[in-house]
Order: C-alpha cells, then structure tokens, then sequence
C-alpha cells in the first residue's frame, strides 16, 4: 500500500473501533497532525512516512483529561496499545516499525517531558504541539478550559503583570505559562517557524482583548505586542 492508502485504512479503523469523548483529541485532530506532519517532512531528507503517519493517527489512542492523575502516562499507554492494535488488525505492517512508532507516540506528549530521539519523533511531537496554536490552539485552549470549569481571565489582573501565573484557574493565563514557550521546544526548523507565527497570532489574540477590557473595541494594545512578540 502507499502512504494515502496506509492513511485511509488507519482513519478506516479508528473510525469504526476507537471510543473517544474528548473533542480537542478526535479523528479530526489525528488528521490535522498527520497533514501538519507531512508539511514539516517536506525538506527533510531519510524519513520514514509511515512510521510518521501510525504515530499520527495513533498518538492519542489512550486520551486522558488534563487535570488526570495518570495524564503524564497516557503516551505509554496509547505506545502499547497501538502496536497491539498492528498485530491484531494490521499485519502487513512491518514489525520492525513498530518500536519507532512506539517512540514517537511515547515521546510527543508535553506532560510526559521525554525527549524524541529519532527525525520521526521530533516531526510527530512538533506536529502535535503545533495544535495548541494558532486558531485552532485558541479554540483549543478555551475549550478545555471550560470542560475543567476555570475562569476565562482574571479580571482584576487578567496578564498576570502583578500576580504570580496559574493556569488551573484562569484559561488566559495558559498563554503565557505553556503556548507562547512552544516555539523555543520545536525541533524542526519549519516547526519553529510555523509555531512562531502561530504563537504570535495568539498574542494578537491578547492584544486584541487587551484593548476591549480598556473599553478599545476596535483596535490592538500596542503594550502587549511589545511584550510578547516572538
């Protein structure tokens, strides 16, 4: 099979088998990676697009939510499940891919603070984080935020410019202790780039909101450019 055929069979069977409720982690979200993955491998040169492409689509198999104790083991655990899924329903998948693909699921999660080894690890994890920016990570990032019930800002202090920050009670906060520090862990030079450019979508995001709390509807607050401009 090709990469596109070897794509639609994985998309085929989570489709038809995979039991998930978690909105910022479903067969839409595989597919956006799986699409940003294939614009980082572009310029690189010795990839394996299939080990790439499994990793992709089965890197969230085990999807727990963000305040879950065992959120920091769920890579492992979708590792595991994933290469029992290749030999059960996929057996014309090479066995010897399956521990690359296992290192690129286990090492593309943030929580799990484990560093990629292989090109293929590095293009998977730059291709996920990218989703936690741009528009999609903005959506992202005020969906979860209201699924675990916090505030979407501080409202006496909504930059955190005289408080220390904390993302388990204001959602706005989560920009600066986690997305706009993305673009300095990407380890590709087009994840840079792309995450730079989506990351600073987000500050014009805060810039914008920034002037409507000063009572501006119209324009951007200059202040905040300057402060967070990647």
């Amino acid at each position: 099979m090709n990469i596109e055929q070897w794509a639609n069979e994985f998309d085929n069977y989570l489709l038809k088998n995979w039991v998930n409720d978690d909105n910022a982690h479903d067969i839409f979200h595989l597919r956006r990676v799986w699409r940003t993955a294939q614009k980082i491998m572009e310029p690189i040169e010795q990839v394996n697009p299939l080990v790439v492409l499994a990793a992709c689509y089965f890197h969230d198999f085990v999807s727990l939510p963000k305040n879950h104790l065992q959120r920091h083991q769920a890579s492992s655990l979708s590792a595991d499940k994933a290469v029992s899924v290749f030999q059960s329903h996929f057996p014309s998948l090479p066995e010897h891919y399956y521990e690359p693909i296992a290192h690129c699921i286990i090492t593309h999660s943030f929580s799990a603070q484990l560093e990629p080894k292989t090109i293929e690890a590095k293009i998977v994890q730059d291709a996920d984080r990218l989703e936690a920016l741009g528009a999609i990570g903005l959506a992202r990032v005020f969906a979860v935020s209201g699924q675990l019930n916090r505030a979407l800002f501080d409202a006496n202090d909504p930059f955190a410019q005289n408080r220390p920050l904390d993302d388990t009670q204001w959602a706005l906060d989560h920009f600066q202790q986690k997305l706009l520090k993305l673009p300095s862990t990407m380890q590709t030079s087009m994840g840079r780039l792309l995450a730079t450019q989506n990351a600073n979508y987000l500050v014009q995001f805060m810039a914008k909101l920034s002037a409507e709390l000063k009572g501006n509807s119209v324009q951007f607050d200059d202040h905040i450019i300057e402060q967070f401009w990647l």
